[in-house]
């Protein structure tokens, strides 16, 4: 783990602390609180935590410091604290419409003997969580709203994300004449772009003083486009990407992912190719998923990311050349986030 992590993780504890304290000032039973406890560890900490590092990151690139101050390091913490408690309640959610069985490496939240729906409410706790902490840390603050209005403003997004890609793509019924590209555009930008992207370098940004609507127009402009890029990298390592490296074997294929693989494959194939597409694509059996994999081998699928890759980092490259930087925005803070995923592979 880095040493970045580490200061991040050492966060949590205490906020967690707080947010116990306020269950108990209630007068809610021990058992409540205990259970309450156990949530917000099992769902919130576990993942990679990019999402808040990069509050915190931003924040740093924007206010040109190499080190905060403790106080401020602490702020920016509780800012990226929140954009993972957003993405915890999105997972506990997520994972029972997906009906899924792990995550981050241990069984899912409702897959708890002792949870089950209960974990429906659980979703909406953590949620709750972020408001809390955004009162305790900056209801004074004169951004205060702005950083409300975000979050209430990203989550609506994200669940306009959620609905297309659940109506389009269930997972017991397949019917690729729903799929397309412009649709997977619009799904991740919203379910992904939003808030793992856009989210931690605008909360950042009102922190840090730069809030015109033309700075952040300027932000959204190129991370949103990023945030979809990464997402199509996601989509195309899951077919294509090394199994060991990933720390996951790819299951977009047979749960019927409304993927950018599957999608520019139904862009390129002849009529034979979609037959084999439509009959075979959702399909939980492994057999099936090589019939798959065979057509988007002849229609030179990895030849078609590479080149999907070099002409949108191109573009994305460009666009950050042409960032204003007199009003306070730097294309500094979108060019880390490009280098970090440039070529990665999981």
């Amino acid at each position: 783990m880095s040493e970045a992590k580490k200061k991040f993780e050492s966060v949590f504890p205490d906020l967690a602390t707080e947010l116990l304290d306020e269950l108990k000032s209630t007068n809610i039973s021990q058992d409540a609180v205990e259970w309450y406890n156990a949530n917000l560890f099992y769902n919130t900490l576990g993942g990679k935590a990019n999402r808040g590092l990069s509050v915190i990151d931003t924040y740093r690139i924007l206010t040109k410091q190499p080190e905060l101050t403790d106080t401020e390091y602490k702020r920016a913490a509780v800012l990226g604290w929140c954009v993972e408690l957003l993405q915890a309640y999105f997972l506990v959610a997520d994972d029972m419409m997906d009906m899924s069985h792990t995550r981050r490496g241990q069984p899912c939240w409702f897959r708890k003997p002792e949870v089950g729906n209960i974990a429906i409410n659980d979703s909406f706790m953590l949620e709750a969580a972020i408001y809390i902490l955004l009162k305790k840390y900056f209801k004074k603050e004169k951004y205060y709203v702005d950083l409300m209005e975000l979050f209430h403003e990203v989550t609506f997004q994200t669940e306009l994300g959620q609905l297309l890609d659940l109506i389009t793509a269930p997972e017991d019924k397949v019917d690729l004449s729903k799929f397309s590209l412009e649709k997977h555009s619009y799904i991740v930008t919203y379910k992904t772009a939003f808030y793992s992207f856009y989210l931690p370098v605008a909360l950042a940004m009102h922190m840090a003083g730069i809030s015109d609507e033309k700075d952040l127009e300027q932000a959204k402009k190129v991370l949103l486009p990023l945030g979809e890029y990464f997402q199509v990298q996601d989509d195309y390592l899951d077919c294509y990407g090394d199994p060991e490296v990933i720390g996951k074997i790819g299951t977009d294929i047979q749960d019927n992912k409304c993927g950018w693989v599957i999608n520019k494959a139904l862009q390129k194939a002849s009529p034979s190719q979609r037959e084999i597409l439509d009959a075979n694509y959702g399909k939980k059996d492994s057999t099936c998923e090589a019939k798959v994999k065979e057509v988007f081998n002849e229609l030179k699928l990895q030849d078609e990311y590479f080149a999907y890759e070099e002409d949108v980092v191109g573009r994305l490259k460009k666009m950050i050349g042409e960032i204003d930087e007199s009003r306070g925005f730097k294309g500094e803070v979108i060019d880390v986030f490009l280098k970090k995923i440039y070529k990665r592979q999981k």
